[in-house]
């Protein structure tokens, strides 16, 4: 029993028409794409800004981190003085358990037990997530952080750039960028000059 394969010639109406799509009509549509995609991106103008360096030379944010340790600072100072008093009451505990009988051990106990867990709770309460602090910072920080963006939207706007990204040290969301483009200065010039 013989096969039948097919033979083609290079006569493109001898070609089948899935051959066709195939061989000339993907790589087409590939390279138009391509090429629109290199043309846009042509006309836009991408740039990047370091918000960490902009935060360290904007005087009124550096005045917003030292209202914040202001008020971190004395809460800190509390939580220590719990934890030293719990740490102290702890190891006075050990020096005389061998003395104790069982009833006072548990009261001792029980009293350690409860200062460490109003140090937990005053941990939370003030430096959680949804802690004192936080809600201090965000109160503090979101002018600032507004004026910044603001004086990023206007820069971007002069300059001409489609899209201005963040580069710290932290956050690596740009991975290289062309130092022309980096407009962290023209932002800090910005703000400093209040325009």
């Amino acid at each position: 029993m013989a096969t039948s394969q097919r033979v083609f010639h290079p006569n493109p109406k001898h070609y089948p028409k899935e051959e066709i799509v195939k061989k000339i009509l993907i790589p087409a549509i590939v390279l138009l794409l391509l090429f629109g995609v290199a043309v846009q991106a042509q006309t836009q103008k991408i740039g990047y800004v370091n918000s960490t360096k902009i935060f360290q030379e904007f005087p009124e944010a550096l005045d917003a981190q030292k209202k914040i340790d202001a008020i971190g600072r004395p809460l800190q100072d509390s939580l220590d003085a719990m934890q030293r008093e719990l740490q102290s009451r702890y190891e006075d505990y050990q020096k005389k358990e061998s003395m104790m009988n069982d009833a006072a051990k548990r009261t001792e106990q029980q009293k350690l037990v409860e200062m460490e867990r109003r140090a937990n709770e005053y941990r939370v309460e003030k430096f959680g997530q949804d802690g004192e602090l936080a809600r201090q910072t965000e109160k503090i920080i979101n002018p600032v952080r507004e004026k910044i963006k603001t004086a990023i939207a206007q820069v971007a706007k002069e300059e001409k750039y489609s899209f201005v990204f963040d580069k710290t040290d932290q956050i690596q969301v740009l991975l290289y960028g062309d130092p022309n483009q980096d407009i962290t200065f023209k932002v800090i010039d910005k703000l400093k000059r209040g325009k």
